[in-house]
């Protein structure tokens, strides 16, 4: 058990992050549910790099410039992975045409008009968000935002069906994910969330799940459920928001 438990957590890096993982294995059906529970420690584990690029950029670069490289390390980490899906979700969520047209424009790889200003709006968010938080309080956040968007989507995951028809990477995720699973992903985020940063943190969870069950209910109305793309949005989504709520309520 000690051997698959493992396995998984490091499978989990390796897909969600470009963090190096010895051993990793390739996320295959009847083993993705299992990395899914470890996706608020990736987040944590995510949290603690970047805080980690956060304090060297801290110490050579002024805070709006040590912010735009902090965002770019953010990026670079994640290889893009959830930004690609909300940048898709953008055009395909938006799109005034019928719920199937909708879901070939999401698997569409080309940016439309809605994913370019939608990229925009949530990189300047995430930017500000970073560039306005005091140096510690900031800290504090890298640690905890992480996790927190991605406890929540994997709630979104369970909650919300898959929209697609037939097989897909998504539908992957979703298959074998079991309430008592998303219970201990959400247990191990919203618990450390609330240890580093008080009730503030356990708000910020209270704001982030609301975030994605609004999100998964808009989806499931546009296009009858979440795909991966979307599952992307949702991460994106809810480290943005997490990151507005912490400057919003306790930034300075």
């Amino acid at each position: 058990m000690v051997a698959r438990a493992l396995a998984s957590f490091l499978a989990a890096i390796g897909f969600f992050t470009v963090l190096p993982a010895p051993g990793a294995e390739r996320l295959r059906p009847g083993r993705t549910a299992d990395a899914m529970v470890w996706l608020p420690a990736v987040g944590f584990l995510l949290g603690g790099v970047l805080a980690l690029v956060d304090l060297g950029l801290r110490a050579v670069f002024p805070p709006w410039a040590g912010a735009a490289l902090l965002l770019a390390a953010w990026t670079t980490l994640t290889g893009a992975l959830h930004l690609d899906g909300f940048l898709d979700a953008c055009d395909g969520l938006l799109a005034a045409r019928p719920p199937r047209d909708r879901l070939e424009i999401l698997r569409d790889p080309h940016a439309g008009s809605f994913a370019v200003v939608g990229g925009i709006c949530l990189l300047a968010a995430k930017f500000a968000s970073l560039a306005e938080l005091p140096a510690a309080d900031r800290t504090l956040a890298l640690l905890v935002v992480p996790a927190l968007a991605r406890g929540a989507v994997v709630f979104a995951v369970r909650a919300f069906p898959y929209a697609r028809a037939g097989s897909g990477l998504g539908r992957l995720f979703r298959d074998g994910l079991s309430w008592s699973r998303v219970a201990a992903a959400a247990a191990v985020a919203i618990g450390a969330a609330t240890i580093v940063l008080g009730w503030i943190g356990a708000a910020t969870a209270g704001f982030v799940w609301l975030a994605a069950t609004l999100l998964g209910w808009w989806s499931t109305r546009r296009i009858g459920g979440l795909t991966g793309d979307v599952y992307g949005a949702v991460v994106e989504v809810g480290e943005v928001g997490a990151l507005l709520f912490v400057l919003a309520v306790g930034g300075g």
